[in-house]
Parts: structure tokens; sequence; C-alpha cells
């Protein structure tokens, strides 16, 4: 699993801290890798995707990470988009609102529900 969250940037050496701590203690194999300028970091979780003790880990962490930066005024994704995998956390991070107005906004400029269908909104969103 590749992952990325951002957070200001005087807020990023806390939160590579706190995710750094978290991964070693973990089981599975992490690493954090490129940049990290602009407040984003990326991290990559190693897991066997057949054992499901190891794939619930990855979600952990990531979800960890998540939680950690919107707790500091941060996003749930830098650069890599929210797509279904971070859609979940979208209402956290936005609230309900936000994300009923992005889906007004979708439905009157993709009225037939064509571009990425089932992306971004979550799909308990009405408006």
């Amino acid at each position: 699993m590749i992952t990325d969250v951002c957070v200001p940037l005087s807020n990023l050496a806390d939160l590579i801290a706190k995710s750094r701590a978290e991964m070693d203690t973990s089981p599975v194999v992490c690493a954090i890798i490129a940049h990290a300028g602009d407040g984003n970091f990326h991290t990559c979780i190693l897991f066997d995707p057949s054992k499901e003790e190891e794939r619930q880990e990855a979600e952990r962490l990531n979800h960890f990470m998540v939680y950690t930066a919107l707790a500091m005024e941060g996003t749930c994704s830098g650069e890599h988009g929210v797509g279904t995998g971070k859609m979940k956390y979208l209402e956290k991070e936005l609230g309900i609102e936000a994300l009923q107005t992005m889906k007004r906004i979708k439905a009157a400029l993709d009225p037939n529900n064509i571009m990425n269908p089932g992306k971004l909104i979550p799909p308990h969103v009405c408006f």
C-alpha cells in the first residue's frame, strides 16, 4: 500500500515522527518515501494481501496517519488523490455540507454520472 497525507509544513516533522513511531511497533514492513517539501509525505506499507491480519494492520496504519494529519489541520491525501481508498475520511475532514455541495456541482456538470462514477464523494451523501 502506498499512501500519503499532508499537513501544514510547521506540523510535518511531528507527523512524520508520530507515524514513524507507530510504524516501528508494527509487524508489517513500512518505509517513509518520496519528497516532503510541501507538507506531504508518502509511506509504503508492505503486506501479504492473502493474510487478513496484515491487510488490517496496513489499514490501521493508514487510518492512524490520516487521523493524526487531520488533527494537525492537515488533509487525508497530499497528491495521490482521494479516489475510493480515502473517500471514507472526507466527511470527517470536510463536513457533510461541503460534500453535499460537491455532489451538487458534480451532478450539474455530469448529469449522466459518466466521469469517475463512485469516486471521491461517499455514496451515502445526498442532496
